[in-house]
């Protein structure tokens, strides 16, 4: 059913923070916990100054927008730093490289020019080393925390994922988490306290040597994957969601992407993108307008505060096999998208080499982009790129050179 929030593109649709928006604010907590809290460990980034801002974002976009569009982490760029553990100054400077190059295709129509020249076969291939990484990490690193004990909790928790894999209005942190807290609550350390003290971020720029590696292990296989899945679906699954808004323009989602860039990497957050998952999962349980988003903000803000007290203490309550989980999930539905390209045997072995491209040579997503794109225009002649789908479709958005994508394949940013 269409959302009740509906108004023309450039009015004043009310917030409201109803019983609604409170049940949808919380749509997307899975999928941002573990991706923020694995950055934060990888990166040794200062938890209280990633969620002060991460909750800032939320609130300017729900303002902003005025639907349940919330800000999520750009999930390339997660996945490359929780497993290759780039520094603190590699990401900030991805992330302004991705705010400046977004800025830059949203101002002079390349958006439309990247989105022709990046097969969708490539973005798949980058898609499935991205999973293939996040899962290895999951595995080899989270999930064995905690010892023998952790093993029998990370099952739990995946018994419990996969209860619930076929009801879509059931997050599997909803179930997860809490599990996880108990588990927090028995093993938790003397001397742990939790409390509250107010936050202090540092604007910092990065220095000169991280902005060669933030170009080419961060912003360049980003901006890619962006392009199709977080502002072409984006746009149109408010338009699926909101029919009677008119729609939003592709140069808005992609100016309002890049200046959170440019503002979150100097004030020491995370890079972020608009997330049609995003949306998708607040208006499953309920939201309509963007309370649901402001609220969310609010939430982090606690995070913030009760992080500056003690950051030790707040991440203790998420237990690393708990973690794993979570993160397998996210590995499995980047994986689940090579389904797209996996009726073509040229397209799917092309995937196949460029995810085991991506994750093993220097600079491998950067090269899977290019090489990739090259091999593709010679190899695969004529392969379409991705297109936005037509209005009414599908909330997924986008479809390729091949058949399009199913609804019930997930999309990522």
């Amino acid at each position: 059913m269409p959302g009740d929030a509906s108004a023309p593109y450039g009015t004043r649709t009310a917030i409201r923070f109803n019983r609604h928006e409170w049940s949808g604010a919380f749509g997307d907590m899975g999928t941002d916990l573990p991706l923020l809290v694995g950055m934060i460990v990888a990166a040794h980034l200062d938890a209280a100054t990633v969620f002060l801002v991460y909750g800032a974002l939320q609130v300017t976009t729900g303002l902003l927008y005025r639907m349940p569009m919330p800000v999520q982490p750009l999930k390339a760029v997660a996945a490359i730093v929780i497993a290759g553990g780039v520094s603190r100054e590699v990401l900030g400077a991805g992330g302004l490289v991705i705010g400046a190059l977004m800025l830059a295709l949203a101002l002079t129509g390349g958006l439309a020019w990247l989105q022709r020249a990046v097969p969708t076969v490539v973005v798949r291939g980058i898609q499935l080393g991205l999973g293939l990484q996040l899962g290895r990490l999951a595995l080899e690193k989270f999930v064995p925390q905690d010892g023998t004990g952790g093993f029998a909790l990370a099952a739990v928790a995946l018994a419990l994922v996969l209860a619930v894999r076929n009801r879509p209005t059931v997050p599997p942190a909803l179930l997860v988490l809490p599990l996880g807290f108990a588990w927090a609550a028995w093993h938790w350390g003397r001397g742990a306290a939790l409390g509250f003290a107010a936050p202090a971020p540092v604007l910092g720029i990065p220095p000169v040597t991280a902005w060669r590696d933030g170009l080419l292990l961060l912003a360049l296989p980003q901006i890619a994957l962006s392009l199709g899945n977080s502002v072409l679906a984006t746009r149109q699954l408010a338009m699926d969601l909101f029919p009677d808004r008119a729609p939003l323009p592709l140069s808005r989602i992609g100016a309002t992407y890049a200046f959170m860039n440019l503002v979150s990497a100097p004030l020491g957050g995370i890079p972020v993108c608009h997330g049609s998952g995003g949306m998708a999962g607040h208006y499953a349980f309920g939201a309509r307008t963007g309370g649901s988003v402001i609220l969310y903000g609010l939430f982090w803000f606690a995070a913030a505060l009760m992080a500056s007290a003690d950051a030790r203490a707040l991440l203790s309550l998420f237990p690393g096999p708990i973690l794993g989980v979570l993160l397998v999930v996210e590995a499995v539905t980047l994986l689940a998208l090579v389904r797209e390209v996996a009726g073509d045997a040229r397209q799917l072995t092309l995937a196949l080499l460029l995810a085991l491209v991506a994750p093993s040579v220097p600079y491998g997503y950067a090269v899977a982009l290019v090489g990739g794109t090259l091999v593709a225009r010679w190899w695969l002649r004529p392969v379409a790129p991705v297109q936005p789908a037509a209005r009414g479709a599908a909330p997924i958005g986008v479809t390729g050179g091949v058949p399009p994508l199913s609804p019930d394949v997930p999309t990522v940013h």
